[in-house]
């Protein structure tokens, strides 16, 4: 039984009580109006609350969001930022620290690094991207597992420039049995 039913017979097993049976029969017929107007009162506040979700779920998909990950590779002598979809096979945008500062010791620095995702960023929003995926690489194999100093700057700059986060991965390559180093069996001669 619903709530409405059993609140419609208790009020119903009260006046039956009493001695005259012409009143009885008139307190549950009013007891019944009320208890129909109640209902008719709670659906239509349910169908309300209802209407306000699905306005809320509408504005919510109205706002798409496109993703895209954002490689930065950083070592000690550049940063490179290259933005492109989600399956990794079309370029976006790309842009490195050495086109945005002249000396080449500048060129892996966290401003050269911010300068670089700053125009990355102008370029993919034009593009329609309004999330990205971070992927940081490092040198890796025989050389450095640290990214460089431009790494923290780049992934702040792309997060300043309006878009949201998702991951944050490091796919800095790492062999597992070890790579051989250049330079010979003898090293490198000085």
């Amino acid at each position: 039984m619903s709530e409405t039913e059993t609140v419609a017979e208790e009020e119903v097993k009260d006046p039956v009580s009493e001695t005259s049976s012409e009143d009885a029969t008139e307190t549950v017929e009013e007891t019944a109006t009320k208890t129909s107007e109640k209902a008719e009162a709670v659906t239509s506040e349910k169908a309300a609350a209802e209407t306000s979700e699905k306005a809320a779920t509408v504005t919510k998909k109205e706002t798409k969001e496109k993703w895209g990950i954002a490689h930065i590779y950083s070592s000690y002598n550049n940063t490179i930022i290259h933005i492109t979809d989600l399956t990794g096979a079309e370029t976006v945008a790309i842009s490195s620290g050495g086109q945005h500062v002249t000396a080449d010791r500048y060129e892996s620095s966290p401003f050269a690094a911010m300068k670089a995702s700053n125009a990355v960023v102008g370029a993919a929003q034009t593009k329609g991207f309004t999330a990205l995926h971070i992927k940081v690489r490092a040198v890796g194999g025989t050389g450095s597992r640290v990214p460089g100093p431009g790494a923290q700057a780049a992934i702040r700059a792309l997060a300043r420039g309006g878009f949201k986060i998702g991951r944050i991965d490091d796919c800095t390559p790492i062999p597992h049995d070890t790579t051989r180093k250049k330079g010979g069996k003898r090293g490198r001669r000085v």
